[in-house]
């Protein structure tokens, strides 16, 4: 059996319980077929959490997973993800997790979120969810996989479940907020869980293709 280690860069530990729970659902894990560590931050040395200063999902995610690969010389994955808000000409965007400020928390973030559309009729809180997921390996080989979860904005919170602006959101399809979810109904319709099912496809690939060419030596 095959196997491989891949760091996600993120001090998220609900995001790793993430990509751990898909990457083990894939089927070359699951059938035995390859044996893939997912590391967090916390199992490597010391890492410089590197600023977010692109405009774009894309350009963010480059820069934690490039970082990552310089410091831990491992294949390396990470996200970077937000709301778009119509009315709000498509922010929060990459400013979603400091939308508030520079010590913004989720809760002062949702807050300000709330009070900034509280004069909006129901037609008008259109949001859409979007992540852009990169995987960096040492050859310096990358990649780009995207997802988007569109849906409505409430009045109010709703939910304990998920992080950052899940009790706000309802998905598309659904009565309940993504903080209402179970972890596995997020899961199979987050606009991460798509764009990381995405990107475990082509981690699959990229390993089976380099473990071929070990074997032709």
């Amino acid at each position: 059996m095959t196997q491989q280690r891949i760091v996600l860069a993120t001090n998220n530990g609900k995001k790793l319980v993430e990509l751990r729970r898909i990457v083990a659902e894939h089927p070359a894990v699951r059938d035995g077929l390859v044996a893939v560590e997912v590391l967090g931050l916390a199992d490597v040395p010391s890492y410089p959490e590197p600023a977010e200063t692109e405009r774009s999902f894309d350009g963010n995610a480059l820069i934690k997973a490039r970082t990552c690969v310089a410091v831990t010389g491992l294949p390396a994955l990470a996200d970077d993800s937000g709301l778009a808000v119509e009315e709000l000409n498509g922010m929060p965007g990459v400013r979603s997790a400091r939308w508030s400020g520079p010590d913004a928390t989720d809760e002062a973030n949702n807050e300000l979120l709330l009070r900034q559309l509280s004069d909006l009729p129901d037609g008008r809180r259109r949001a859409t969810f979007i992540s852009a997921v990169a995987f960096v390996l040492p050859d310096g080989r990358e990649f780009i996989r995207h997802g988007e979860m569109p849906g409505r904005l409430l009045t109010e919170l709703r939910g304990d479940n998920g992080f950052g602006y899940d009790p706000m959101f309802v998905p598309d399809g659904f009565e309940q907020s993504t903080g209402e979810l179970g972890a596995e109904q997020k899961d199979a319709i987050s606009h991460r869980g798509k764009a990381v099912r995405a990107m475990v496809d082509v981690i699959m690939h990229e390993f089976a293709r380099d473990a071929a060419a070990e074997e032709k030596r």
